[in-house]
């Protein structure tokens, strides 16, 4: 018979499982603190390792991919203009992300509530005039200079939000006919106009970084 069968207990594994964990934050730290001198590479290291986790979460808080996509990028543009933010005494990076999107998911959520109810109300509010941004989004997205850019930056609408602009930015057409087109209320044009307008304001400026 061999010799006999010993069982090493759980805890015989615990302080290696603990090292990796420090070493990871460690390296993490030092990620941080690289970012902070300017260093790109290390900033698209931290990206590639966290940006699933946290376009995952993102996700589950927005309900909607390209804002939840949006969301994780301003995050960690706030991570390449403010790596000072992190605080060692206050948890790991890791959790510090997190908690960054989180926090800016949550944000996201109140303002597209707000702009809507804004677009409703604009609506309903008497004693304002009718008033179609048409000419504005052209005005704002600077059109025609622009009008290769703007097409570009459309593929970061949804489809129901590029609809509208696309009728109104390419075909001409007045809120109230897109309105009566598509069979929809004219409040709920004006607010997808009003979100696909901030959206493809964000998507130029990020274009033109």
């Amino acid at each position: 018979m061999g010799p006999p069968l010993r069982l090493v207990s759980p805890h015989a594994f615990q302080a290696p499982v603990v090292a990796t964990v420090d070493l990871g934050d460690a390296r993490d730290r030092d990620l941080i603190r690289r970012i902070g001198g300017g260093d790109r590479e290390a900033f698209r290291h931290l990206f590639r390792r966290y940006s699933p986790t946290a376009l995952a979460l993102a996700q589950r808080v927005l309900h909607q991919p390209h804002l939840a996509e949006e969301t994780v990028q301003e995050a960690f543009l706030s991570v390449w203009r403010n790596p000072g933010g992190y605080d060692a005494h206050r948890g790991s990076v890791r959790a510090w992300l997190m908690s960054t999107v989180h926090h800016r998911a949550v944000d996201q959520v109140r303002r597209e509530e707000a702009q809507r109810r804004r677009a409703e109300e604009s609506v309903a509010m008497p004693g304002l005039p009718p008033d179609d941004p048409g000419e504005v989004v052209v005005e704002e997205i600077g059109l025609p200079q622009e009008r290769a850019a703007v097409r570009g930056a459309l593929d970061v609408l949804p489809g129901e939000q590029r609809q509208v602009i696309e009728l109104m930015y390419f075909d001409g057409m007045s809120q109230s006919q897109i309105a009566a087109r598509l069979g929809l209320p004219l409040g709920t044009v004006k607010s997808r106009c009003l979100l696909a307008m901030r959206r493809l304001r964000a998507a130029l400026t990020w274009m033109e970084r």
